[in-house]
């Protein structure tokens, strides 16, 4: 098991009025039974492989593998993207994204081009096969979130707006912690 880091190691102290961390107050913080424990992480745990693996049934069906779908419908057909900006807008690691990048590429749904301004720097742009495959793409999520809509009725904006202020507070946290 990878040892933690510092900043990992100390986001288990429970910091006391005093300020000093102390590891037993851990223990003292501890929900008696597992259903006094909070369930926010779980839940979204739970919707996120719910909803994961629900896409991946259904664009499975049109040929493509979790993570592409979100690659694709990231790119503007306008314009063309680097590949670390990319990487930010899919909270991957760059490293990922080069290998998703990859693979379109050989499907040709994507092509790497070098940035006019610096011929260092490759840019990612979306072919024509690749805005087909975006419409499907599209469409299909249109779908799942029209059948949600349907299922939630009035409570729509409370949640979209919760799931809003969540992502926006993860993707923060986690631009920090990389």
């Amino acid at each position: 098991m990878r040892a933690m880091t510092e900043t990992a190691a100390k986001s288990r102290f429970v910091y006391h009025p005093a300020g000093e961390p102390s590891d037993s107050a851990c223990l003292n913080t501890l929900p008696e039974t597992a259903s006094d424990a909070p369930r926010l992480v779980s839940s979204l745990f739970s919707i996120s492989k719910s909803i994961r693996a629900l896409t991946q049934l259904m664009i499975a069906e049109i040929g493509f593998y979790n993570g592409q779908d979100e690659l694709l419908l990231a790119l503007d057909k306008d314009e063309p993207i680097t590949v670390c900006t990319l990487a930010d807008k899919l909270a991957v690691r760059p490293s990922t994204a080069s290998k998703m990048i990859s693979r379109l590429v050989e499907r040709g749904m994507i092509e790497k081009i070098r940035d006019s301004r610096d011929r260092r720097r490759t840019m990612v742009r979306i072919t024509l096969a690749g805005l087909e495959a975006q419409c499907m793409l599209s469409e299909i999520r249109d779908d799942l979130e029209g059948q949600l809509i349907i299922s939630l009725q009035d409570d729509v904006q409370a949640v979209q707006a919760a799931f809003e202020r969540i992502s926006h507070i993860l993707k923060k946290r986690l631009k920090r912690l990389r």
